[in-house]
């Protein structure tokens, strides 16, 4: 499928605004599938706009950038947008005229998680490919939504779990699936350090997506039980640390540990094998940050005794994670192809969150801007 052109041929990003997905809505957005209006357009890198230019925001403009897709942007500060717009030579627009445009082909959403689920659909709606920052959505309900209209629209939608696009963990990816580690027994995955705080969303909804998406991605399923807990005293309602218990089928078991009220800044993940185990230490240089250790039990005699082995670092070739993720949606834009962190697996990120198992944890609170 050709992306160039077909927006301002189908009236799918037209006058749609907030309603559901009709048959005529379904009807538009097939003609983008038409082979005939893709022969019609040369091949070229899509156009994207990047919405929300704050913190995390600016890294997409600059990513972007780099790979020459960046064509506008949009914040709800308007000096700031003037100021990334000068620096980047794109156009600051509403959010109205970056649906409008037909010459934008996608956009990233880097606002507050409670506009993801409601800025997703109206881009969809009007014939944009998305990009959403997690979590996908708030609720599960509203992430299905989102996969049913991109199904509907034709539009790709993906999700910004950047650490599946980090080689380290490609490389610790591809140990496991060669079988390097044997059948996998525990994991765990810390995410700690003393800030950033948030306050539209606790530390839970903010830091484990990243470890959450992971750990589905290594053992290959959903868990059948999911445990919860969440503390928070520096502002009322909202934690600020919290631990998930996992258990998957064939007696797997994973944790997640995530703080932002850490002394120190910690961003490990461990997987633990019949063979050996692994870690993925994203603090260290890039030649130490995936570590093999052959360790293991020798369960033949009782006690079990421990076999030790030397610990060795795992080669793979360094680029910047963020870059790479950016890069795959244009790729997924151009090639039609499905991006790794689609919609669906967001989804299955966000039922553990919303799950009900949880304890003395509030998800969200209210926004307090339009960007992060």
């Amino acid at each position: 499928t050709n992306f160039l052109g077909e927006h301002s041929l189908s009236p799918c990003g037209r006058g749609l605004g907030r309603g559901g997905i009709g048959k005529d809505t379904k009807a538009f957005c097939l003609l983008s599938k038409s082979p005939i209006i893709a022969a019609m357009s040369p091949v070229k890198t899509p156009k994207i706009a990047v919405i929300g230019c704050g913190h995390w925001g600016k890294n997409h403009l600059k990513a972007f950038a780099s790979l020459g897709a960046l064509a506008a942007l949009q914040d709800s500060d308007p000096g700031r947008a003037a100021e990334f717009a000068g620096q980047y030579n794109v156009p600051a627009l509403s959010w109205e005229a970056i649906l409008a445009d037909p010459r934008i082909d996608g956009v990233v959403l880097a606002t507050p998680a409670v506009t993801h689920a409601t800025l997703a659909e109206e881009a969809m709606k009007a014939g944009k490919h998305v990009l959403v920052e997690k979590p996908l959505a708030l609720h599960v309900a509203e992430a299905t939504r989102l996969i049913d209209c991109a199904a509907a629209c034709d539009r790709h939608l993906m999700v910004g779990h950047v650490l599946r696009y980090h080689p380290a963990f490609q490389a610790l990816e591809k140990l496991v699936a060669d079988g390097a580690l044997g059948r996998i027994e525990h994991l765990y995955s810390h995410r700690l350090s003393l800030g950033k705080v948030r306050a539209e969303e606790d530390v839970l909804w903010s830091f484990a997506p990243h470890d959450l998406s992971m750990i589905l991605a290594l053992v290959g399923s959903e868990p059948e039980q999911v445990r919860k807990f969440a503390h928070g005293y520096v502002q009322p309602g909202i934690a600020d640390t919290g631990v998930i218990l996992l258990r998957f089928p064939g007696n797997i078991a994973a944790h997640i540990h995530v703080s932002w009220a850490h002394p120190f800044k910690e961003q490990r993940l461990v997987v633990a094998g019949t063979k050996a185990m692994v870690v993925f230490d994203d603090t260290q240089v890039p030649e130490h940050k995936v570590m093999l250790y052959p360790h293991r039990f020798d369960v033949s005699i009782s006690p079990p005794v421990v076999i030790k082995g030397e610990g060795q670092a795992v080669p793979y070739t360094f680029s910047e994670p963020l870059a790479n993720e950016a890069k795959h949606f244009i790729e997924c834009i151009a090639e039609n192809k499905t991006p790794v962190t689609d919609g669906v697996e967001g989804l299955r990120v966000l039922k553990i969150l919303e799950s009900d198992e949880e304890k003395k944890c509030q998800p969200y609170a209210n926004p307090l801007s339009l960007s992060i």
